[in-house]
Order: C-alpha cells, then structure tokens, then sequence
C-alpha cells in the first residue's frame, strides 16, 4: 500500500482541531489528535495517540494549482477544492491507521477527496475506515 495520499478540500472547510477530534471520535478508532494541529500553520511531523501508544504522520498544507497536470481521475473529481493536504507515513502501522483515520474522518465529515497518486484512485470515507480498521487489526 502507498505510504502517501493527499486529501482535498476547499479552503472553508478545513476543520479546526476540536471539529476533526470530533470526527475522529465519531469513527471509535480511538486516535487522538496532538494539540499542535493548526489548520494551515502545521507542517511537518504531526503526533497522534492511538489507543493510548504514539503514532502519527508527516502533514504539509499547500494551496492547488488549478493550473498543474493531473490525472484525468482527480482532474475530473476535484472540483473546486482548493487546498491539499500532504499525508505521509513510514511502514510503522500505527503511522499508517492515524493517517487514514484522519483521512476518513476528513472525507466523511468535511467533504475532503482522498487521492491516492500510486493507484490513482479515489478513496472514499467507508474505504478509508477499513483500511485504517485492518491495520488496527494488524497491531
């Protein structure tokens, strides 16, 4: 599986913390986010806790191109999403589940689309839940 995806949004509908925290409980896979997430200002390594343990993901924040080449599947999907969100994580499972949990919650609750550039596909929010829920399964 690919250890990077990008989630879409328009720029109104990045949550705050508390708004994705919310989201994220709602999906029970008991993940919490660092009270260091800042919608545009976080950069970087972003910690979570899964299930009491540290987790987490690299998370990086840019505005979309509307001008830059892409696939013909996100082209057609994007609409007028105009914020990218830059998830990756290394082959630790924890990393793995605390990033598509995040995801989920992100195309479930805000209207994100979840891009994953290796398959080129479009992941939606219940695919995202049970790839997060089968690495949990892993742990």
């Amino acid at each position: 599986m690919a250890r990077a995806q990008t989630a879409y949004l328009s720029r109104s509908d990045v949550p705050a913390r508390p708004a994705l925290q919310q989201a994220l409980n709602a999906l029970k896979l008991k993940l919490v986010l660092d009270d260091g997430y800042v919608p545009f200002e976080s950069s970087g390594y972003l910690p979570c806790t899964l299930d009491g343990e540290d987790a987490g993901f690299t998370l990086r924040f840019s505005d979309v191109d509307a001008g830059a080449p892409r696939s013909p599947v996100l082209a057609e999907a994007l609409g007028g999403r105009d914020v990218a969100l830059d998830f990756k994580w290394s082959g630790d499972v924890r990393e793995q589940v605390s990033a598509m949990g995040v995801c989920a919650a992100l195309a479930g609750s805000f209207g994100a689309l979840v891009h994953d550039p290796d398959k080129d596909v479009i992941l939606d929010a219940a695919k995202l839940l049970a790839r997060a829920k089968a690495g949990l399964e892993e742990l």
